[in-house]
């Protein structure tokens, strides 16, 4: 037990008091002795103890009355009520009126130390819960979608508009976009912000697997099924469910999912009870769902359900201006987690950043901007601490070189990711074609595939 804790004994018998005090003291907890209920409150404003130990019957206020006095002023002390006079009824009485628990007099040493440790357990629960909800939300600071863009401002008015209403959202944008970021936007400014977000990556589970975490199962519904579980379909329920990568599932688990949708109920595997749900449903996928449904991967009638609202998310390098306020974020993010303060980013580095392609979007830029903040020797970011973002297979460069040397390495690399598609090749670095011919001319690259072959 911990010798700091502190318990306040409002009792006007002067024995039972010092008794109490005795067998608290013992166990290595101070306590302070009141007889007056109305001396009570000064104490808990002045001391603040930890838990108050009140007996039910005393003259003047009464103790169910200081109760009340107390929870109203300190809702979150907890408060034990002692009485002779034990009834189920006033029992009852003090639980409603917020008492944390009741001892009955006559009462072992024991079970009063079981009582207030008890109060402490919980207590130091609640701390721990509280101190990891600061932690969530100094967490979630940083999950926040960042940009002036006109691209990521249509999104955010699309968002505002929807968020209050149970509209089913689908998602679309190529990997590392930021679709779970908008899903969870979504659901944070929604009537349901209050209860649960269940994230689910579809392409992580396969056979049954996806369908018994969503629907449930019974006893001996599979050979691993040595008990009945819930699925997030009742966990949820008055919730939010993001279904990542929609299209990756089976036909069995869309078909499910489209009774679920319409009718708002579903059946565990395995099971014949036909269970309820209230669920908000949001998806998002990289794929073409409408390819999908024209090779039949995907049902077309619940395409319609899931798409009410559509969202695309644009790629990274459709909104490069938000790149220094996306570095900017980052930066604080990675000082918040690795203590590593890095004051900026210098102009020849934003330039690099804003050039290269950025295939894997959103994800990939805050990787780089991780990688190079921890090993950058200096206060600001330079271009050389994102030449790995050139080198092959991600390795670092055997020289380090010059903007020009870097800028041409990436132009040859995206030739070649492009077989040599020089429209494709400028839209992927965010450039017109006659630019990247200029650029060419001007680093000396043959733009021509042949003149490689012959070298080689």
């Amino acid at each position: 037990m911990t010798i700091d804790k502190k318990v306040l004994i409002v009792e006007d018998e002067l024995d039972m008091a010092l008794n109490y005090e005795r067998i608290l003291r013992d166990s290595g907890m101070k306590s302070l002795i009141c007889a007056e209920p109305r001396e009570a409150i000064r104490l808990v404003s002045l001391e603040k103890p930890d838990i108050v130990l009140c007996d039910l019957r005393m003259p003047g206020i009464d103790g169910m009355e200081l109760l009340q006095k107390i929870k109203a002023e300190w809702p979150e002390l907890p408060v034990i009520m002692i009485t002779g006079y034990a009834t189920i009824d006033v029992a009852v009485e003090a639980m409603r009126k917020g008492a944390y628990d009741f001892l009955a007099k006559p009462f072992p040493p024991d079970e009063l130390l079981l009582k207030v440790e008890r109060v402490f357990d919980y207590s130091k629960l609640v701390q721990e819960n509280l101190y990891l909800r600061r932690d969530l939300d100094r967490e979630r600071q940083y999950e926040r979608i960042v940009g002036e863009s006109k691209a990521i401002r249509d999104v955010l008015l699309q968002i505002e508009k929807i968020s209050a209403t149970d509209c089913r959202v689908l998602i679309t944008g190529e990997t590392g976009t930021g679709k779970e970021l908008v899903a969870r936007d979504i659901h944070r400014r929604s009537l349901r912000k209050d209860k649960g977000f269940y994230g689910v990556n579809c392409a992580s589970f396969t056979g049954t697997l996806l369908e018994s975490e969503l629907f449930g199962h019974e006893k001996g519904a599979f050979t691993s099924a040595h008990s009945a579980q819930r699925g997030l379909f009742e966990l949820a329920d008055k919730g939010t469910i993001f279904f990542d990568e929609i299209g990756e599932t089976s036909p069995s688990f869309q078909a499910n999912l489209l009774r679920v949708i319409q009718e708002g109920e579903f059946k565990r595997l395995g099971g014949e009870r036909i269970l309820k749900t209230d669920v908000r449903v949001l998806c998002s996928t990289n794929r073409d769902i409408k390819k999908a449904i024209a090779a039949g991967t995907f049902r077309e009638d619940l395409f319609y359900r899931l798409g009410v609202v559509q969202i695309r998310l644009p790629p990274l390098r459709e909104r490069k201006e938000d790149i220094p306020l996306l570095v900017d974020h980052f930066l604080v993010k990675c000082f918040s987690q690795s203590k590593k303060r890095i004051g900026g980013i210098t102009p020849d580095a934003l330039d690099l950043l804003w050039r290269y392609p950025w295939p894997g979007n959103i994800r990939e830029l805050e990787n780089a901007v991780e990688r190079a903040t921890l090993m950058a020797s200096g206060d600001e970011l330079t271009a050389e601490d994102f030449a790995f973002l050139f080198a092959p297979e991600g390795g670092l460069p055997q020289r380090k070189g010059t903007l020009e040397d870097v800028e041409k390495e990436l132009i040859q690399r995206t030739l070649v990711e492009c077989n040599w598609n020089k429209t494709l090749t400028a839209k992927r670095m965010g450039i017109s074609r006659r630019a990247l011919y200029e650029k060419a001319l001007r680093l000396g690259i043959s733009l021509n595939p042949a003149n490689y072959l012959d070298r080689a």
